[in-house]
């Protein structure tokens, strides 16, 4: 008996740590309707500094902006350096900030401002390799994976100024939280934009997550698409939808895609898995074109479509002044800054967010639901949650299109969005002309 007991009390034991350490992502509470700027600070002012940046933070408030990710802001490393300045992405310190930026006050004073403001900061987190002068060659070597011949390596070929880090040795783990943890202790940052995040071991994610989230509620954004990173993220990238526009946009798919798209999301991730949508980033920007030439003339409908569907939209640098220019990313390239008609639509949809709770994020929100509006070049939908409700119906075509909708889904009183707000009856049936590339949203 006393044997038995034994073993149903290990069991329980057993089953308790390991639901501990397997605990899901808890979102934190203000996340649930926010939606993210991507900071690149190196460009955002003339100066490149935290204390010029940060003078544009009431600016970005006022447009609904909720977090804000802060690119790397470590040292970059001088050895094998790309360009004149280095990717931001070759860090030389991780318990260091980048002198070109300011200090670590700085720093701390622009979060200070930030949360003033009750808007919450991330920094980019590059846990995967590191520059080719990082402190940690001279006191910990072995953190660093070597070929066959005992040399440093890439992580990938083309990445020539940094060098591969390994995940198989224990102590690089401790250290790399232990970095982590500095900054969310030292300057009360509220998260990490993890870079290449599923190159590096999700064991290794799972633990600093539990380890960060003692220190505070953090918040995670993994640049990662697969679904398993939900087990120590609150958010994943949705490039699967950035290909799908891009390829709407170019005529190899049709605006009916979407409804596999999103279908198929539905199944792939779990409801209250945050997805990040976005028309570009950095990385878009730099490397693939603006959101502009990729886009076609659909920039700006796929802009207002990303903040409409379900998951948390992007805003990167520059795209409230229209930005059409590919920012160098070795280099110093200001923004042009100029008054534009996207800063206007993006701080209407950010209040809507705020207000509709249709459009809230992953369970706070609505589930999308597709409506077939008998038009392949056009796609419509409706969200609803707690008597709060979206239509919406998006010619994602360089030409005019007819539309028309019959289903009790889409009756109601509305506010018509772009329409300064004018009140819209819509009953069972919708019909309309849409101009290439027009899009209606209506919120009730």
């Amino acid at each position: 008996m006393k044997i038995r007991q034994i073993l149903l009390l290990f069991l329980l034991i057993t089953v308790t740590v390991y639901s501990q350490q397997n605990k899901p992502v808890i979102h934190p509470e203000w996340s649930k309707n926010a939606v993210i700027y991507e900071v690149n600070v190196r460009q955002y002012t003339p100066e490149g500094t935290f204390k010029a940046f940060e003078k544009h933070l009431p600016e970005l408030k006022k447009m609904g902006v909720d977090i804000l990710w802060l690119m790397p802001i470590n040292p970059i490393g001088k050895l094998n350096r790309k360009g004149s300045l280095g990717s931001y992405y070759s860090v030389s310190d991780y318990l260091a900030v980048n002198p070109e930026y300011g200090t670590e006050a700085d720093l701390k004073a622009l979060v200070k401002k930030a949360h003033s403001l009750k808007m919450h900061v991330i920094i980019d987190w590059v846990a995967n390799h590191t520059a080719w002068d990082n402190v940690w060659l001279k006191t910990h070597p072995d953190y660093f994976t070597k070929d066959a011949k005992g040399n440093f390596v890439p992580p990938v070929a083309d990445w020539t100024d940094v060098i591969d880090l390994n995940y198989d040795n224990k102590g690089l783990w401790n250290s790399m939280i232990d970095a982590m943890s500095y900054w969310v202790k030292s300057c009360d940052i509220d998260g990490f934009r993890c870079d290449v995040a599923s190159m590096v071991p999700i064991e290794f994610w799972e633990e600093a997550y539990a380890k960060l989230s003692k220190i505070k509620k953090v918040f995670m954004l993994a640049e990662a698409n697969e679904s398993y990173m939900h087990k120590a993220f609150d958010m994943t990238y949705n490039w699967p939808l950035k290909d799908l526009m891009n390829d709407i946009a170019a005529g190899k798919k049709k605006a009916a895609d979407l409804k596999e798209f999103f279908d198929k999301e539905k199944k792939e991730y779990a409801p209250n898995d945050y997805r990040m949508n976005f028309t570009t980033n950095h990385d878009e920007n730099s490397w693939n074109g603006t959101e502009y030439e990729r886009l076609d003339g659909g920039a700006k409908t796929f802009a207002v479509f990303c903040e409409v569907i379900p998951g948390m939209p992007l805003i990167y640098t520059g795209q409230e002044a229209g930005m059409n220019k590919r920012l160098r990313f070795f280099d110093k390239d200001t923004v042009n800054w100029k008054p534009d008609e996207m800063r206007g639509i993006y701080t209407m949809l950010d209040r809507l967010k705020k207000t509709n709770k249709a459009l809230w994020n992953g369970t706070y929100g609505g589930e999308i639901h597709s409506i077939d509006c008998g038009n392949e070049n056009v796609y419509s939908f409706t969200r609803v949650k707690d008597g709060n409700k979206v239509f919406a119906v998006f010619n994602f075509s360089k030409s005019p299109q007819k539309v028309k909708i019959n289903s009790a889904a889409i009756a109601g009183t509305y506010k018509d969005v772009f329409n300064k707000g004018a009140k819209r009856v819509i009953k069972n049936d919708y019909e309309a002309e849409l101009k290439p590339w027009e899009y209606k949203v209506f919120s009730k």
